[in-house]
């Protein structure tokens, strides 16, 4: 019995497959509507079950079969056969059918049955045009006003999505309800607010490009409204016909952004009547009274001819008057009148004399305690005191005195010396201290600000030696520490050079970095001590870097190097090309230093390195100061190498001397970045207010001369510096300044809008540009600024700068809103300098420097690194991998960090990423590459010191 029925069941099974077998195909998966981006083609598949054959027909004509790919399988379930196929469609295709409708294609599956169609799949181009049909348009709207920002854009297939940026963030009309970006790609927001203001992009993409419109910028500005009007004035008279006032203040709400001003008066007046002030009169005297019992009579009189009114005065004399009303014959207790009243008369006058003698008492007794009380405090003032003429120490600083010995200090190289605790030192220089110091040693504020007259006498053991007279020997040993800015070594021996063994000499230079003449030119320069270890020396504020490998000097000795920056007349500019100068030149020394191996040298530079349109060159002076070209940036060269960045060039070098980078625009679409900033500032006469505008090439070095310049005007920085692109389409640069309060604030008629020449502008070599604005306020009660300067080259773009600013009465105590610390470290020495520990650094080069089978050589390292130019420069070098790490520390000196070399080295191939720690991210690099020495161990506690 189960024998049969197992047979009956399947015997079933293969029925219903006889059956299935008998139907019509049925498609599992139809062809998709498809898009070719750029060449690459796109395939379209079908899937039917059953299916003995399957065709594609393209615009009504059958696909060769050769050009079908074929995959059949059976379905385990039904045991009916699936048969899927494949084809491609390329671009010329699609370009080659010119027909009625859009290319299409369709499949035909056969069963036994008959056959079937599939729905028709669209084989379409896709692209985005580049231009925008319609562009957003910046607006000012007064707060809570509507904002409509318009947007179409370019034509595309598939259609364009649209997105908004707001300052470059993306715009969530789902979080904001105030916002709505639904309607035909448009920016709606209801009721604008302060926080709305900002620049507006609009942003196209499809799934072959993504398009940006030209930023708008929308201002939501406040009108001014009146405040209540305050009290009425008492009268300004005190007797007869006046005036009185009262006033009210544009501050309900205060204009904002370029808001209008209130309409109308601040003060009011209306005249006013003040009575006049009535002295008070006798009236006549009554009667007298009937002789009382004592023998007396009276009679009185009223301070009612007139009353007194209005702060008259009152009468002078007495309202009552008594008299004796018996000729002084009225006898009482025996005894006349008048002999009775004597007695009383001496009791009066022996009361005034006690009186008088107290009185006398208590003056003396507050004299000799005031004497005692002078005669202690001189006494006591006479001990303790430990800091001599502490009148000296004005602008703020606190006197102090040191209380006992300390150990160990880092600016005596010999702490064997015994102090002179006799001599008196002077500070003559700022004090900038390292971060090894003991910081309790220096009171606040640790930075003294040059007093030429500041003498602090100190009585302690521990001695302090900054003067620029007295100098404290020392033995030098490798440096392997941190020189604070402004400590300079001096090299003794000759040769600029210092031996192992050497004597030196620290001394205090003032100022910290110095400023020199070199050839009519102006310059900044800083120095530092190199020996074997290597390090990194930084001209603070300037943009300007040079990193020194480890191992480029050779051992046991030492070299003092420096750096120096001119950009004034430079000479750099050749005569025949219409060549600017993009950076400052940068001089790195001294010029016998013999290195082996390049180092990294890091200028900043203005060029826009988006566009394409630049021809950008290395330039170097030569002894006779003439200029001559070591590479150009698109070319190879074996010389130097070049990495350029969006706002800094990092060099590759190996010979000493002066560098400079130029550029000479190909089109009219080259750029250069101007930095702009306004600064003012009240002028003499306390009723002008000076607004100055400064364009300068966007180089940190550039921006510093006008910081120097506005701390000798004492000017206030007005609004964060603003970044402006300039085009080479010799269009010109102008300066405005709009939006003055008329009824507080006037400006010389034909001033308002200044212009510099293109000339003046592109061919700048670094100097600053500087227009200037005078308003003169109406009354010296206005003490309220707001207007804005615009900045705009014609026909290219511009620039915003927003003023609101409060006038002091007195401009020497305000406080600049722009601050620079005198007190940077310049050079650092050591593995300190350094993101990659030595032991780390050695097994990279020994790892890549050598190619093996698998391909991991150098060469790989440059690419994964994105150094992928010029690989023939480091072809030629001792050790390729070691230029190559020099050259990613300088790039990422700021933000890089071990993470991003780990990555790299992983994905050369050997383990997966992770986010971790520093001693995680040694691990990471540990496990990819091979050990080579037996340093591992000590390298996790070398990149702890590194990273702490």
């Amino acid at each position: 019995m189960h024998e049969c029925h197992s047979t009956v069941v399947i015997a079933g099974s293969r029925d219903g497959q006889s059956a299935m077998s008998g139907t019509l195909p049925h498609f599992l998966q139809e062809p998709d509507d498809a898009y070719i981006v750029k060449s690459n083609p796109i395939k379209l598949r079908c899937r039917a079950r059953p299916a003995l054959q399957i065709f594609f027909k393209c615009n009504g004509e059958w696909v060769h079969q050769n050009q079908h790919t074929s995959l059949e399988h059976i379905e385990l379930g039904t045991g009916l056969k699936i048969r899927e196929v494949m084809i491609n469609v390329s671009r010329q295709q699609v370009e080659d059918f010119h027909g009625p409708e859009d290319y299409w294609c369709l499949c035909v599956a056969w069963s036994h049955l008959g056959t079937a169609k599939s729905r028709k799949a669209t084989v379409r181009i896709a692209y985005l045009r580049k231009n925008f049909e319609q562009e957003p348009q910046g607006m000012e709207v007064p707060i809570n006003g509507m904002i409509v920002l318009h947007c179409r854009p370019p034509e595309g297939v598939p259609a364009a999505e649209v997105e908004w940026l707001k300052n470059e963030e993306l715009v969530h009309s789902l979080e904001d309800i105030n916002i709505d970006t639904r309607a035909d790609h448009n920016l709606i927001i209801n009721e604008a607010r302060l926080s709305d203001s900002g620049n507006y992009t609009c942003l196209a993409s499809n799934i072959v490009a993504r398009r940006r419109s030209a930023t708008a910028m929308v201002i939501v500005f406040v009108n001014g409204g009146w405040s209540s009007w305050t009290d009425w004035s008492e009268c300004n008279v005190r007797c007869g016909r006046g005036v009185q006032k009262r006033t009210r203040t544009c501050t309900n709400p205060a204009p904002l952004n370029g808001g209008a001003f209130c309409e109308g008066m601040s003060v009011q007046k209306s005249t006013c009547t003040s009575p006049c002030p009535v002295d008070g009169g006798w009236s006549e005297w009554t009667m007298w009274s009937e002789c009382t019992s004592e023998c007396e009579r009276q009679r009185t009189r009223e301070c009612t001819d007139p009353e007194p009114k209005h702060g008259g005065r009152l009468c002078d004399g007495a309202a009552l008057d008594t008299d004796n009303c018996t000729g002084d014959l009225c006898i009482q207790d025996r005894k006349l009148l008048h002999d009775v009243k004597v007695p009383q008369a001496d009791v009066e006058s022996s009361n005034d004399v006690a009186l008088y003698s107290g009185l006398a008492a208590g003056v003396v007794t507050v004299v000799v305690l005031v004497i005692a009380v002078t005669l202690y405090r001189r006494n006591q003032s006479e001990y303790g005191v430990d800091v001599i003429d502490s009148s000296a120490l004005t602008g703020g600083f606190q006197s102090f005195s040191f209380k006992s010995a300390r150990q160990g200090n880092p600016l005596l190289m010999n702490s064997s010396m015994q102090p002179d605790l006799t001599v008196s030192r002077t500070y003559t220089s700022p004090i900038c201290f390292p971060d090894s110091m003991e910081k309790e040693l220096i009171p606040e504020p640790a930075l003294f600000d040059p007093l030429p007259d500041l003498k602090v006498k100190v009585h302690s053991s521990f001695m302090v030696s900054l003067g620029v007279s007295e100098r404290a020997e020392y033995h030098a040993k490798a440096p392997s520490q941190t020189f604070p800015r402004g400590v300079v070594q001096e090299i003794g021996g000759g040769g600029g050079t210092l031996g192992g063994r050497g004597k030196s000499q620290l001394t205090s230079i003032q100022p910290a970095l110095i400023s020199s003449m070199t050839n009519g030119k102006r310059a900044l320069r800083t120095s530092g001590v190199f020996g074997h270890g290597g390090g990194r020396l930084v001209v603070p504020n300037a943009g300007v870097s040079l990193l020194v490998p480890h191992g480029a000097i050779e051992e046991d000795t030492t070299w003092e190097l420096y750096m120096s920056i001119t950009q004034q007349d430079s000479s750099a500019l050749s005569d025949e090309a219409q060549e600017i100068l993009l950076s400052p030149e940068v001089t790195y020394g001294p010029p016998g230093l013999t290195l082996s191996c390049p180092v990294a040298l890091t200028v900043a530079h203005c060029a826009d390195v988006n566009s394409e349109d630049w021809n950008i060159k290395l330039k170097r002076q030569t002894q006779d100061n003439s200029w001559e070209e070591v590479m150009i940036l698109e070319e190879e060269s074996t010389s130097c190498y070049c990495l350029l960045d969006t706002q800094c060039c990092h060099l590759l070098v190996e010979r000493p001397g002066c560098y400079a980078l130029v550029g000479e625009a190909l089109s009219q679409a080259a750029g250069k970045r101007l930095r702009l900033a306004a600064f003012g500032n009240m002028e003499p006469n306390f009723l002008n207010y000076s607004i100055r505008v400064y364009c300068v090439d966007d180089t940190p070095h550039a921006f510093q001369e006008v910081v120097s310049v506005e701390r000798g005007r004492g000017g206030r920085l007005l609004e964060e510096p603003k970044t402006l692109l300039f085009r080479a389409n010799s269009f010109s640069l102008q300066v405005s300044i709009q939006d003055i309060p008329q009824f507080l604030w006037s400006i010389k008629p034909f001033t308002t809008c200044q212009e510099f020449s293109f000339s003046q502008v592109w061919c700048s070599s670094q100097s600053p540009l500087q227009c200037a604005f005078s308003l003169e306020r109406y009354s010296p009660a206005a003490n309220q600024l707001s207007c804005k300067i615009s900045v705009r080259q014609v026909k290219g773009h511009e620039q915003i700068l927003q003023v609101y600013t409060t006038i002091a009465e007195s401009e020497k105590d305000t406080v600049p809103f722009f601050t620079q610390s005198d007190c940077t470290i310049t050079s650092q020495t050591g593995s300190r300098a350094f993101k990659i520990p030595q032991s780390i650094r050695q097994r990279i080069c020994a790892t890549f420097d050598t190619a093996n089978a698998k391909g991991k050589d150098w060469q790989l390292l440059a690419q994964k690194l994105h150094i992928d130019r010029n690989l023939g420069y480091f072809a030629r070098q001792t050790s390729p991998s070691a230029v190559i790490l020099s050259l990613w520390e300088a790039q990422h000196q700021e933000q890089g960090d071990l993470d991003s070399l780990a990555s790299a080295l992983e994905e050369i191939g050997k383990v997966q990423s992770k986010q971790s720690t520093s001693a995680d991210t040694l691990d990471r690099i540990s496990k990819t590459i091979p050990s080579s020495d037996s340093t591992l161990n000590r390298s996790s506690e070398e990149l702890d010191a590194n990273h702490t």
